[in-house]
């Protein structure tokens, strides 16, 4: 039950990215110095965070400048419900309870042993605390102040939004989707980095996700009789998988990273269920598309 209830609080924190789109450029970054080890460590720690899955190199480094560190102790209070939220917390050890009180009634909800992280509800919706979390043992904690979770994280991912969106708006087999629809298809893209020469997918394999090529070159090759040939080149913008997809066949071809690559990933799950308004378009259509394109 609190599994399913912090699920919840992923896909209703997702739909409260509304930031000023120049506001990121306009503030310098913020520096706490950690070790290498400290640094290794909460790198580790936030690319577990569903928050950081929109962030490129960069931004993801500006964020691990800007976080500094909180040692705790055991029945410490890091978070008070009701109280205005300052920081988003990454939890570097340590063990904590949420609790809840509800009709004067307080109630443990969740706990976090040794990972995880806490508190961005109230930054992003400018709502007080929702729970209180309490240390139950001595441990650590990475905070991101309120400025920078809001001008690094919600900007970065309404810019991301705004990119996919204006790439599956300019495919054709999706023009017949609603704008809340593309959104919706937008916000469930996933940004994979994948090193040159690696392949994204591979000639006879299963069809597991339908792609978009964000930054770089992707190389398109058939394999006939033991050879692989090269036929087409993908540039940002560019898509493939789909034709897999739909018509539930295998890949048709392999493509490589030409150089470091991004890509937009939609899982075949996502892509069956927020893609069936045009389903039936996509699978008159499909004679007019080859796989890759």
């Amino acid at each position: 039950e609190n599994e399913q209830r912090y699920r919840r609080r992923k896909s209703v924190s997702a739909e409260s990215y509304n930031p000023d789109p120049f506001e990121d450029d306009a503030v310098n970054g913020i520096y706490h110095f950690k070790t290498d080890e400290q640094r290794t460590r909460l790198d580790s720690s936030v690319k577990k965070s569903f928050l950081f899955n929109n962030l490129d190199e960069d931004k993801t480094e500006e964020v691990l400048d800007a976080m500094f560190e909180r040692k705790v102790e055991p029945e410490e209070h890091v978070i008070d419900q009701g109280d205005s939220g300052d920081n988003f917390y990454v939890i570097d050890s340590g063990v904590y309870e949420v609790v809840v009180t509800s009709n004067n009634v307080a109630k443990m909800v969740a706990t976090y042993q040794g990972s995880g992280s806490f508190g961005e509800l109230a930054l992003m919706y400018n709502t007080p605390r929702a729970a209180t979390i309490i240390a139950k043992t001595a441990g650590s904690l990475w905070a991101l102040d309120r400025t920078t979770f809001r001008r690094i994280l919600m900007t970065a991912s309404a810019k991301k939004r705004k990119v996919y969106e204006d790439i599956l708006g300019s495919v054709n087999i999706l023009k017949s989707l609603e704008e809340h629809e593309r959104m919706s298809l937008a916000d469930a893209l996933e940004t994979k980095r994948i090193k040159d020469g690696q392949a994204i997918i591979k000639q006879g394999d299963d069809a597991d996700a339908f792609y978009f090529v964000e930054k770089g070159e992707c190389r398109v090759v058939i394999e006939k009789n033991g050879t692989e040939t090269e036929v087409t080149r993908l540039r940002v913008g560019d898509y493939f998988g789909e034709l897999a997809l739909i018509t539930h066949s295998k890949r048709a071809a392999s493509v490589y990273a030409e150089g470091d690559v991004s890509i937009a990933a939609l899982d075949v799950a996502a892509f069956e269920r927020l893609l069936g308004p045009c389903m039936g378009i996509m699978k008159r259509n499909t004679s007019r598309y080859e796989e890759p394109k």
